[in-house]
């Protein structure tokens, strides 16, 4: 390995800057989306997505036993419920615009419920046991266990008269997390397996996009997927963020202020990113697959959430990330 001193990475990041930027995009020209091509593959993932869910959500909640004390007990089955509220969210209606569907719909499929019932499912506590069920199933399905992966964050608005993105681009990295948006955008964190496509683990947060990212971590915890590689924007670029995969290769692009001093896996970090810039910057720029992800998410679902209650909105951005895992079976 190649001596290093702080001095490197402060010369590096100025070429950066300067022309190995340049150069790297020369060198790397983006492509022209076919959207002729991209719409006709999309068609078939969707129908193969629909013609899976069926069997998906009957293993999904087949083998689910819920105790229930006295009480009024639901009145349809949980995996009527499960896709009551799948279609919920691909459909983007209203609650009461949805509850006019079924009814147009219940010759078929036996459902018919009021808005009330629709709001309510968002709440439903076997419902989350359900979706998590059917989250692992697809993972499982796809084999996704050693993954490469990258990750990133986005938000959805809680309000029609705010969108994320422009409102993010004044307010800038510095006060992103601020009192004054915590109200009004709820942040995702997600990571995604760079083969599948799929998001391996993701978190919410009406607070901060850093609670977001805790959350995703912890039910990164809760799986049995292993990191090889992670690719994660400057938001991310401290030693507190990048030891938390101490067996993995991490691409990150450091700050100005980068320093030494962080243990054994955060000079390997830095020493690669000096030492071999190119390669290093064809693997962290893999990274723009998850902002390819939010895109394609934002064009099917919109960028806005109608739930207002936090669980209700932490239950409508799960039903995304499961429609998301479905595509991409």
């Amino acid at each position: 390995m190649a001596k290093l001193w702080e001095k490197h990475i402060q010369e590096r990041l100025k070429e950066l800057e300067k022309y190995l930027l340049e150069e790297y995009k020369k060198n790397h020209p983006q492509k022209e989306k076919n959207y002729a091509e991209y719409e006709k593959n999309f068609k078939k993932r969707f129908r193969k997505a629909m013609n899976s869910l069926g069997e998906l959500i009957e293993k999904a909640t087949s083998n689910i036993n819920f105790y229930r004390g006295r009480g009024d007990k639901p009145s349809i089955k949980i995996d009527q419920r499960l896709r009551l509220l799948l279609i919920s969210q691909l459909a983007g209606k209203s609650n009461r615009m949805m509850a006019y569907m079924t009814k147009l719909f219940s010759v078929i499929t036996g459902i018919d419920r009021s808005y009330k019932t629709i709001e309510r499912l968002y709440s439903d506590g076997e419902i989350e046991i359900a979706l998590r069920n059917l989250w692992q199933l697809l993972l499982k399905k796809r084999a996704v266990n050693n993954v490469n992966c990258c990750g990133d964050a986005t938000g959805y608005s809680l309000f029609i008269s705010k969108h994320y993105y422009s409102y993010a681009q004044k307010l800038k990295d510095k006060v992103k997390d601020s009192e004054n948006t915590k109200k009004c955008f709820i942040y995702k964190f997600a990571l995604m397996d760079l083969k599948t496509k799929m998001y391996i683990c993701f978190g919410t947060s009406i607070i901060s996009e850093r609670k977001a990212f805790d959350k995703a971590m912890q039910m990164l915890k809760e799986s049995n997927i292993k990191i090889k590689s992670i690719r994660l924007d400057r938001y991310y670029s401290f030693p507190c963020y990048t030891n938390l995969f101490p067996e993995s290769k991490v691409y990150i692009i450091p700050r100005k202020d980068a320093k030494l001093g962080h243990g054994n896996h955060w000079y390997k970090i830095m020493n690669e990113f000096v030492h071999n810039t190119m390669n290093y910057l064809e693997e962290y720029y893999k990274r723009n697959n998850s902002e390819g992800g939010w895109a394609s998410d934002k064009k099917m679902f919109g960028w806005n959430i109608k739930q207002k209650r936090d669980d209700r909105i932490n239950t409508a951005i799960f039903c995304r990330a499961i429609w998301h895992n479905l595509l991409n079976l």
